[in-house]
C-alpha cells in the first residue's frame, strides 16, 4: 500500500470515525450538564482548543457555516463555558466513547502508534483547528486514546480540505453546498447557493489537493504501520452502535 493509497482509503473512515462522538447520546447529556445544548457544545468543543477568541476566528477555522450563525453560537456557548475547558471536555467525551465501545478491539497499540506518527508527521502551518486539537493532552488507555487520535486525524485533513478549496479558488460554502446540499439550512443558509460545473471542477482539484497536502504525514508510517491503522479503523467502525 504506497502512502497515497493509505490516504485514500483511511480519509473517509476517519471522517466519519472521528466524528462519532459529537452527538452520541453520552456526549448530549454531558452538554446538557453543562447548560449547553449539543450544537452549542459541538462548536465549543471543537473551537476552543483555539481559546477566548472571537467568532470570526472560529469561523475561519470551521470555514462553512454561516458567519452570524457562528457568531450566535459560539458567543452564547463562551457564556456558559470558557473556551479552553469545553475543549477539553469535548476531548474527554473522545475519550468516554472510545472507552464505550472500543475496549475489546485487539491491536489498538499498533493502531496508535500509527496515528500517532502521522499526527506527528504533520506539518501545522495554516491549519490551525488541527494545530489545536493536535496540541491538547491524550489518555493513556488505548480505547480512549485510539478516538482521539482518530479525532485528531480527522482535523488534520478537515483543516487541509478547507485550505484545499479556499487555493483552489472556490467558495465555502459553495464547496459546502455540493458536497452536502441537504444541510445547507443546518449550517446557516437561507438557500443554497448556484453550482456550476466549474465549481465541481474546482471541488474535486480541491480533494487531489487534500490528499497532497497530508500525503506526506501518513508517508511517515511503513508497511506494518499502515496496516495496523487500516485494520483498527475497519474494527472501530464495526464497534460503533448503529
Amino acid at each position: 500500500m504506497t502512502p497515497m493509497d493509505l490516504v485514500q482509503a483511511a480519509s473517509p473512515k476517519i471522517a466519519s470515525l472521528g466524528a462519532a462522538f459529537y452527538f452520541d447520546p453520552a456526549t448530549l447529556a454531558k452538554a446538557k450538564g453543562l447548560d449547553l445544548d449539543g450544537f452549542r457544545f459541538y462548536m465549543l468543543g471543537r473551537g476552543g482548543v483555539l481559546g477566548d477568541v472571537e467568532a470570526p476566528v472560529i469561523h475561519s477555522a470551521f470555514g462553512y457555516f454561516n458567519p452570524g450563525l457562528v457568531a450566535k453560537i459560539w458567543n452564547s456557548a463562551k457564556e456558559k463555558m470558557a473556551p479552553r475547558d469545553g475543549g477539553r471536555t469535548y476531548m474527554a467525551c473522545a475519550q468516554d466513547y472510545g472507552r464505550t465501545n472500543f475496549g475489546t478491539i485487539e491491536g489498538l497499540d499498533a493502531f496508535c502508534d500509527a496515528a500517532a506518527a502521522i499526527d506527528d508527521a504533520a506539518d501545522d502551518a495554516g491549519l490551525a483547528l488541527y494545530a489545536g486539537i493536535s496540541a491538547e493532552p491524550r489518555c493513556d488507555d488505548l480505547p480512549g486514546r485510539a478516538m482521539q487520535l482518530t479525532a485528531v486525524l480527522r482535523e488534520l485533513r478537515g483543516s487541509a480540505h478547507l485550505l484545499a478549496v479556499r487555493a483552489s479558488g472556490l467558495d465555502a460554502a459553495v464547496a459546502h453546498a455540493i458536497k452536502r446540499p441537504d444541510d445547507v439550512a443546518m449550517f446557516g443558509w437561507a438557500e443554497a447557493p448556484t453550482v456550476t460545473d466549474d465549481d465541481r471542477a474546482r471541488l474535486d482539484a480541491a480533494e487531489k489537493l487534500t490528499d497532497e497536502l497530508v500525503l506526506d504525514a501518513y508517508g511517515a508510517v511503513d508497511e506494518a504501520g499502515a496496516a495496523a491503522l487500516m485494520a483498527g479503523l475497519e474494527a472501530m467502525e464495526a464497534a460503533v452502535p448503529s
